[in-house]
């Protein structure tokens, strides 16, 4: 079983795939901001550490990331302000890859979002760009780190209950809920096979597990 370090650990993502990483036998450490989310995210098995990403320098992100077999990366700054997006999104993040490359950390998992990339087409004018700008320059930075990377571009996010099943090799759709992804997340632990590739889905008609083993090379 794999020692997981997660980022973002109160996200509505991370809530959702904290206990089936737990009842699958892993240990799952879970990188939280805000003190007050400790109760919630020990409830789900997992175990809460109060630490701020945009604040935290190398060494310590190195410290954070040691030991772990996969660290996931599902944090974010939730918009709006377009400095703090670049501190999180984009600089915390790829901190934390370069920490798990130097900690030898054998595998990362980046949650980013489906059409992500230099390529991603969103105008310098709307809201979204100083996100889309900032996970393009994290997940390239991963593809290129010495780690094996997967990189998760899921739908828009739906709260609607999980179906189990997704999308392989669609174009975009009307959504996925959280809880596929989660489920997705979950799988792609259990599927060490599954590395250096990037998995863009909506919801569909294929079992998760299917669906992550179609990635294997």
């Amino acid at each position: 079983m794999a020692s997981i370090l997660i980022f973002g650990g109160h996200g509505k993502i991370a809530l959702l795939a904290e206990p089936l990483l737990v009842n699958a036998g892993h240990t799952v450490d879970a990188v939280i901001r805000n003190p007050d989310h400790r109760d919630e995210v020990a409830a789900t098995g997992a175990n809460p550490i109060v630490a701020d990403v945009e604040q935290l320098e190398p060494e310590d992100m190195q410290d954070l990331v040691e030991g772990h077999d996969v660290v996931i990366w599902s944090a974010g700054a939730g918009g709006g302000d377009p400095e703090r997006t670049e501190a999180v999104d984009r600089d915390a993040a790829i901190r934390s890859i370069g920490a798990s490359q130097v900690a030898q950390v054998p595998r990362y998992v980046m949650v980013s979002y489906f059409g992500a990339g230099p390529d991603h087409g969103v105008p310098e004018d709307e809201g979204f760009f100083t996100y889309a700008e900032a996970k393009a320059a994290a997940d390239a930075y991963l593809r290129a780190a010495d780690v094996d990377a997967v990189v998760l571009g899921p739908s828009r996010l739906l709260d609607e209950p999980g179906t189990g099943t997704v999308s392989v090799g669609d174009t975009e759709g009307t959504g996925v809920p959280r809880a596929d992804v989660a489920a997705v997340i979950a799988a792609v632990v259990d599927n060490p096979e599954v590395k250096n590739v990037t998995f863009e889905f909506n919801a569909g008609d294929v079992p998760v597990a299917e669906a992550v083993q179609s990635l294997v090379e």
